[in-house]
C-alpha cells in the first residue's frame, strides 16, 4: 500500500512539474520537464536521503562519538526489530529530528543539538522511537523523495518568473505561483495521518507515550521560532521534521501539536499507566553501563547527550 501511495505521489508531483514546464515553454518545455522528472524520481530514489543530510550539515556518530545518544538508537532499533539505522547529529539551536532512507535497511534518524540539550533521556527516547517507527512503517521513502522534488517545483516556479513566456498571460504566472502550494498541498493529504501512525509506533516502541507527549510540547514552539537553516532555503524540508519548523499552521504537514499530545495521552490509557523501563536499566541490562549518572553535564561533539 506505501509503494501504492508513493507512485501516486510521484505521479502527481510529476505532472505538477509537467504542468509548470509547459506554462514556461508550451509543449518543448513539459516534455523537458518529464524526462528532468523522470530522471530526478530515479537519482532521489537511491539518493534523496544524502541530498537531505547534506542539505543540514548532518554529521554522522557512532557507538565511540555518539556516546549515549547512539546507545540509546540503539536499544529501541533492537526493540523495534529493526536494522541498526545510521545516526547523525545536526548543530543548531533549532531544536528537532528527522528519519530519512529508501527503506529499514537503507534508514538514518538525525537529531539536532537543540533538541539533545532541550530535553531530558526519556523525551529523547521518546522523539527518537518517533523517527523510528517512520522507518518501520516505511514512511521515510516518500517523505523524502517529496522533500527533494518539491522542493525542485518549488525551484522551477521561480526560475519561471524570470524566463516565462510573455504570452503566458494570467494563467502561466498563476500557474507559477500555485503550483509550488499545490504541492505542499499534496504532502498535507498524506503526512498528517502518517505523524499519527508515527506517534502510536514511537510509544510502543518505547513504552513511554507521556515522554513523547512531554517533548512535543517542549520543542514545538522554539522549532517553529527558529527553523533550520535548511528549512530556510527549501520549505518542502519541514515536513521531515517531528514538528513543524517555520512553517505557517495553513501549509503544515503535521497535525496540531496539542491534538497529537490529546491522543498520546489516549495511549497512555490504552497502554494501563504502564511504561518501559527506564534508560539507565536497559543500558545496565544491555551493555552493563549507567549513561545517566551525571546529569549536569551539557552536550558536546563527541558526546550528544553529554553523558559519559
Amino acid at each position: 500500500m506505501n509503494m501504492l501511495k508513493t507512485t501516486m505521489l510521484l505521479a502527481a508531483l510529476t505532472a505538477l512539474f509537467m504542468v509548470l514546464g509547459f506554462m514556461i515553454g508550451g509543449r518543448s518545455g513539459a516534455m523537458i520537464a518529464l524526462v528532468v522528472a523522470a530522471g530526478m524520481n530515479l537519482f532521489t530514489f537511491w539518493n534523496a536521503d544524502k541530498i537531505v543530510l547534506k542539505m543540514h550539515n548532518a554529521r554522522e556518530v557512532d557507538a565511540a562519538s555518539g556516546g549515549a545518544f547512539y546507545t540509546m538508537v540503539a536499544r529501541l532499533a533492537q526493540r523495534a526489530q529493526l536494522p541498526m539505522p545510521k545516526v547523525y547529529v545536526i548543530d543548531t539551536d533549532s531544536p528537532n529530528a528527522f528519519a530519512t532512507g529508501r527503506n529499514p535497511e537503507n534508514a538514518a534518524v538525525a537529531a539536532t543539538t537543540g533538541l539533545l540539550n532541550m530535553l531530558n533521556d526519556d523525551e529523547v527516547e521518546g522523539v527518537m522511537a518517533h523517527e523510528l517507527a517512520h522507518v518501520k512503517n516505511r514512511d521515510t521513502l516518500i517523505m523524502t523523495m517529496v522533500a527533494t522534488i518539491a522542493g525542485a517545483i518549488a525551484m522551477l516556479a521561480n526560475f519561471g518568473i524570470f524566463f516565462r513566456d510573455r504570452n503566458a498571460g494570467i494563467a502561466g504566472l498563476a500557474a507559477i505561483f500555485v503550483a509550488p502550494f499545490a504541492a505542499m498541498i499534496v504532502q498535507m493529504a498524506i503526512s498528517r495521518t502518517r505523524e499519527y501512525g508515527a506517534d502510536r509506533g514511537g510509544a510502543e516502541i518505547s513504552g513511554k507515550p507521556l515522554a513523547l507527549a512531554s517533548a512535543l510540547q517542549k520543542i514545538a514552539g522554539p522549532a517553529a521560532q527558529r527553523p533550520t537553516a535548511a528549512v530556510q532555503r527549501n520549505p518542502a524540508t519541514a515536513q521531515l521534521y517531528i514538528v513543524p519548523s517555520g512553517v505557517k499552521a495553513m501549509f503544515s504537514t503535521h497535525p496540531a501539536t496539542e491534538t497529537r499530545i490529546a491522543r498520546l495521552h489516549d495511549i497512555a490509557g490504552e497502554m494501563g499507566g504502564g511504561s518501559a523501563p527506564s534508560a539507565a536499566e536497559l543500558s545496565q541490562q544491555m551493555y552493563g553501563s549507567r549513561p545517566n549518572e551525571d546529569n549536569g553535564k551539557k552536550a558536546s561533539a563527541l558526546n550528544p547527550l553529554g553523558r559519559d
